[in-house]
């Protein structure tokens, strides 16, 4: 009798190795989404080739086993068992950034003067809410320092309304010197003569 035709094999070793190659690439697969949504395009193609060639791998031994209930189980439960590992390993990587808006009844000043003193940039309107006047802050920090920010907004302001949202791109860069400014309009000035 040979080892792959066995009980042993057929109804343990062949269902945990589907089991396990589903949860390899549905991670994989959920990293490639993640990486194409972030815009780092050059990474997405190569997850998607390991993503494809494990999914190959699990495919074969399911139709080759149609016979075997185990094996569909494997298959199915790997799918689920990988999306929820592709979903904390995504929470672990943190990539990207995200958009804060903060709304306060109250002024924010002293949640603005923390979260400036943090070393993020915020950006501060004055609004009318359903209750009257409020205050709203915006700010992009890195998916990682977000529960640093979430938990300066519970101390200096717990009963603010926050809401956050995934950002794909952000400029980022110093503002144009006065003097960069006025020799692009003096030259823009001199080409118009």
């Amino acid at each position: 009798m040979d080892f792959m035709d066995s009980m042993l094999f057929q109804w343990v070793l062949l269902p945990l190795l589907i089991f396990t190659s589903r949860i390899l690439d549905v991670t994989i697969g959920t990293i490639r989404i993640i990486f194409l949504s972030k815009g780092l395009k050059r990474l997405a193609p190569l997850f998607g080739f390991f993503e494809i060639l494990i999914w190959l791998v699990a495919i074969r031994q399911l139709m080759s086993n149609v016979s075997n209930v185990a094996t569909f189980l494997a298959y199915a439960l790997g799918f689920s068992a990988g999306t929820y590992v592709g979903m904390l390993v995504e929470e672990k990587l943190s990539l990207g950034q995200v958009i804060i808006r903060i709304i306060t009844r109250a002024s924010g000043i002293e949640l603005a003067s923390h979260l400036r003193s943090g070393g993020y940039r915020i950006t501060e309107l004055s609004a009318n809410g359903e209750r009257g006047e409020v205050r709203i802050i915006f700010t992009v920090v890195k998916r990682k320092d977000l529960a640093r920010v979430e938990s300066l907004i519970n101390e200096f302001n717990p009963n603010a309304f926050y809401s956050i949202e995934d950002v794909r791109f952000v400029k980022d860069g110093p503002l144009a010197p006065d003097s960069y400014m006025k020799n692009f309009l003096f030259r823009r000035g001199r080409k118009g003569k």
